[in-house]
């Protein structure tokens, strides 16, 4: 067994054991392919008001310019499907923000790992990213062979479906690479193009992210516009509608993240609950929760937004 693949095999076997479901490895190089589609998509205004989008086009495309002397990007999956959800008929969280927020979670873990392969290897620079960097991370997880993009833009994995967190290793230590995935399990399903409430999915595996109901309820600072009124279903923060109806989410096995359990009183919390949510339950229950993200007044913006 060559060292790159004696490494590689360590990498895997950690993260297995860190709580990773899934582990797979590319050369840090151009996405060559991803270069028109990012363009495009930016050119027809998809991004909405994320203009931080725009910014570090070339980074997004080249892991080499965000780590110097970048051999290897590491990708990985962390499972959030939660055991129980709300209840039927209250406003909607998405099931990722039931717990504590993910950045801080799996950053930690990935540090851990990181630390893990010096110790094994010796000195390897290198950098943690979860959902906080421009790296675009579906596009390494289909190179680093974890899943293929569904239509709904997001990864799924055969065995998992696709609720789970992405976060990526890049380092300069140079491993035994993963095949790409290359076969799209969705055929000619259209369920979540179908489900969309807001038509934000287009035929073309693409979406149109300035009239995503997860873009309005957290990116979006200013009014929602008033032509998707009685359009979001209930969403107040987030939106999981693509991946509730996804056939490959029959998949989906509860994790066993303890960090990630639904905070204190949210899922028995009914539409009068969330209508008298005051500043301080809100900093209560959210303490630690990426709703925090929305603050406040968005989320109350949200719950005026939605209320019949």
């Amino acid at each position: 067994m060559s060292q790159k693949q004696q490494y590689s095999n360590f990498i895997k076997t950690q993260a297995k054991r860190l709580g990773f479901l899934a582990c797979g490895i590319a050369k840090a190089d151009f996405l060559e392919k991803e270069a028109p589609r990012l363009e495009e998509w930016l050119q027809n205004d998809f991004h909405g008001e994320m203009h931080y989008m725009e910014n570090h086009f070339d980074k997004r495309l080249d892991p080499r310019l965000l780590v110097d002397g970048a051999k290897s990007v590491i990708s990985l999956s962390y499972n959030y499907f939660p055991e129980k959800i709300q209840k039927e008929g209250t406003y909607k969280v998405s099931k990722y923000a039931y717990g504590q927020d993910y950045h801080h979670v799996i950053k930690e873990k990935l540090r851990e790992l990181l630390q893990l392969i010096n110790d094994e290897v010796g000195e390897v620079s290198g950098r943690c990213f979860v959902d906080s960097a421009p790296v675009l991370e579906r596009a390494w997880a289909e190179k680093s062979g974890l899943g293929w993009n569904g239509k709904h833009s997001l990864l799924i994995q055969k065995k998992q479906g696709s609720f789970f967190f992405l976060a990526e290793l890049i380092i300069d230590l140079e491993l035994e690479y993963d095949t790409p995935y290359k076969t799209d399990h969705c055929g000619s399903c259209t369920r979540c193009i179908d489900a969309c409430p807001t038509q934000a999915i287009l035929p073309n595996n693409t979406v149109d992210g300035s009239k995503c109901i997860s873009y309005f309820t957290i990116e979006l600072k200013e009014a929602i516009p008033t032509e998707f009124k009685g359009k979001t279903d209930d969403w107040v923060f987030g939106c999981d509608t693509c991946q509730d109806v996804c056939p490959w989410n029959r998949f989906s096995k509860p994790h066993k993240e303890p960090l990630f359990k639904p905070q204190e009183n949210l899922l028995e919390m009914t539409s009068r609950d969330w209508q008298e949510l005051t500043q301080e339950t809100f900093s209560k229950v959210f303490k630690k929760s990426a709703v925090k993200r929305t603050k406040f007044l968005g989320l109350q913006r949200n719950i005026s937004f939605v209320k019949k």
